[in-house]
């Protein structure tokens, strides 16, 4: 049997509650809802804390709304060609939700041709929401404790299972089932699952079959070529720095540039474009990451602000030299060579990273002395090689630039 999370695996990772439903109804419901969202990630709530907040704000919305809303939303690349192939080979699959209805992921996994759906319940009174939710996949071994309800009436054992999910929350059915792999993991994930996947759903076939790996595809599509171009070519802020304007005007030129690109992204979500910056997404980011905010942008303009206000030159320079050239060939190469995985992070590539420190040490020589270039290299590396539940494109700075720092 195979089980997969749906939020962040069959469906884009909180695009339906936050942008869907929260931003439709206000900004003040989608402030709110995106704050709880927020306190979740960095752990202050509980899944089940953040869900009843969440429902509490939707209560006396009509329920045939919601649903609408939901149906409305494509499933991840890939979804409909695995699940026809798992039919074929005559496997079981599971679709376990713990922020969906129960009635949605029963639809939902109708339309895939899934033979089980499990969510929460929701109240509702007279077709409107009451903002009460409860069910077993609310409880900290929710998803563990629906899966075995599952296998008592298929008579199957955990050891018969394998798990795709994409963060913490899935924690007990990793330790349950026999296999997992991550989709687009979390840091958590990232080390616990047996493989890491990414992209088109439909390439995990391989693994899901007990195959050793899946079929990598080490062709650089024309999206990560422009995506790739885009990340190194913010090492010319440096020199933007010391030949035209001051740092911290520089600063804020990315902050009003990145307010843009923000703004332009929540557009995108609620159905708008934005000339130009919208324009560049479509064509930089992969297909994947369109069906909900292209985030990573944003986290890259902050690892460039905060290495310029936390740092003086030339530190500050050489930490945008290790994130533009150290984390682009990283990438780059880690896909077209990489084949040794880091034990501690199954989304990295030794080979990548050893790239990475390459263009990384070289870029920093434009700035600082041999020696102090290689460890903040080396440093910047290393954050970019490891789990961290901060996105590397703020680690790859701070870090290296505190290595710098303190090597005189």
């Amino acid at each position: 049997m195979i089980i997969f999370d749906v939020e962040g695996v069959l469906l884009p990772k909180r695009r339906f509650l936050l942008f869907d439903v929260a931003a439709r109804r206000g900004l003040s419901t989608f402030l709110r809802f995106f704050l709880i969202g927020i306190l979740y990630e960095i752990g202050l709530l509980s899944i089940e804390s953040a869900l009843r907040r969440l429902f509490k704000l939707l209560k006396g919305m009509p329920m045939d709304e919601l649903f609408s809303k939901f149906e409305n939303i494509s499933p991840i690349n890939g979804a409909a060609v695995l699940f026809a192939n798992l039919k074929k080979l005559g496997f079981k699959t599971a679709l376990i939700s713990s922020g969906l209805p129960r009635i949605f992921v029963e639809d939902f996994a109708k339309k895939l041709g899934a033979d089980y759906a499990s969510g929460l319940e929701i109240g509702i009174e007279r077709g409107y929401l009451t903002g009460e939710i409860w069910g077993d996949v609310l409880k900290p071994d929710g998803k563990a404790i629906a899966l075995k309800k599952i296998l008592e009436r298929e008579r199957l054992s955990s050891c018969n299972c394998v798990v795709v999910a994409d963060d913490r929350n899935n924690l007990s059915l990793i330790k349950l089932c026999k296999k997992s792999i991550g989709y687009n993991p979390d840091f958590i994930l990232s080390v616990k699952s047996d493989f890491v996947v990414r992209g088109d759903l439909s390439k995990m076939l391989p693994l899901l079959m007990g195959e050793a790996s899946a079929k990598i595809d080490r062709a650089l599509s024309k999206s990560e070529v422009l995506h790739e171009a885009i990340h190194v070519g913010g090492v010319l802020v440096p020199f933007i720095c010391i030949y035209m304007l001051s740092d911290y005007i520089v600063a804020l030129l990315i902050v009003a540039v990145t307010s843009i690109y923000t703004m332009s992204e929540i557009l995108r979500m609620l159905g708008k474009n934005l000339p130009i910056f919208s324009t560049i997404t479509l064509k930089a980011a992969d297909k994947s990451e369109l069906q909900e905010l292209v985030a990573s942008p944003i986290f890259y303009a902050l690892g460039m602000i905060l290495s310029i206000l936390f740092f003086r030159p030339p530190v500050s320079y050489a930490c945008i030299a290790i994130l533009t050239l150290g984390d682009s060939f990283a990438a780059v190469f880690g896909k077209r060579l990489g084949r040794t995985v880091f034990p501690l992070n199954k989304r990295k590539r030794v080979e990548g990273s050893l790239f990475g420190l390459l263009f990384a040490f070289l870029g920093c020589l434009l700035f600082v002395n041999p020696a102090r270039a290689l460890v903040g290299a080396f440093a910047g590396i290393l954050a970019e090689s490891l789990p961290s539940p901060i996105d590397d494109n703020v680690t790859i700075p701070l870090v290296s630039g505190l290595a710098l720092t303190l090597t005189f």
